[in-house]
């Protein structure tokens, strides 16, 4: 029984207005596939792969965080974003201290506000 699976992965970073563009100066470099040996490894696993690589990448760069991208995983081959089999958006920690005067803070009861 061939339990092979092929997963096609694109990665898209964020273009203002325009939405989302392919991600990097050599966008080839962040489409590909990646084929899985059984069906323990699905695409929860595929993608954790692929942003395995971007983070050791960006460390490998020096950048201090998290660039701001969206992984998408299609079964077999490349389709529609609406098609996905598994979407990924991994941004930057952005960690902030509320003034005290800020009405958010009085609003939440916390001083401290971590999005992700």
């Amino acid at each position: 029984m061939d339990t092979e699976t092929d997963w096609v992965y694109r990665v898209f970073e964020p273009h203002g207005s325009e939405g989302w563009r392919p991600y990097g100066r050599d966008p080839e470099r962040w489409r590909g596939m990646i084929t899985t040996d059984d069906l323990s490894e699905g695409p929860r696993y595929a993608v954790s792969l692929v942003v395995a690589d971007l983070m050791t990448e960006w460390q490998a760069l020096g950048l201090p965080r998290a660039r701001h991208v969206r992984v998408f995983l299609w079964r077999d081959e490349e389709g529609d974003e609406a098609d996905a089999d598994i979407i990924v958006e991994v941004r930057p920690s952005i960690h902030a201290e509320l003034p005290a005067s800020d009405p958010m803070r009085t609003q939440t009861g916390y001083g401290r506000v971590h999005t992700e």
